[in-house]
């Protein structure tokens, strides 16, 4: 393989920095969206409602797609939230009622 030149170095280390910041992002983003489940899962235990609700799951599932503008394509994405969806379902049968703070970490003391 051949040299990179000092052009395509800047290049990738500049695209390796938005990848590196997108990645924090996204972290962020799914703890948030992950301490929305746990409270869910409070709502439906105190509620008596089953934590496993394939319609919703599939309605997420559908609704992602539909908002899907590329470059994954649909069955890509659909594995994606699978995995997203069959980690959170595993949140929201927690049983830890201290309150959230994202902040802090999975639950903060009282």
């Amino acid at each position: 393989m051949g040299s990179i030149n000092q052009k395509s170095e800047a290049e990738l280390d500049a695209l390796r920095s938005r990848i590196d910041e997108l990645d924090r992002m996204l972290v962020e983003v799914l703890s948030e969206r992950a301490y929305c489940a746990l409270e869910i899962g409070k709502v439906k235990r105190s509620s008596g409602l089953a934590v496993h609700q394939p319609g919703r799951e599939e309605r997420v599932v559908q609704h992602a797609k539909s908002i899907n503008e590329g470059p994954f394509d649909s069955e890509a994405l659909e594995r994606l939230f699978r995995r997203i969806i069959d980690e959170t379902r595993g949140l929201e049968g927690t049983d830890d009622d201290r309150p959230i703070d994202p902040k802090k970490g999975r639950g903060s003391e009282r």
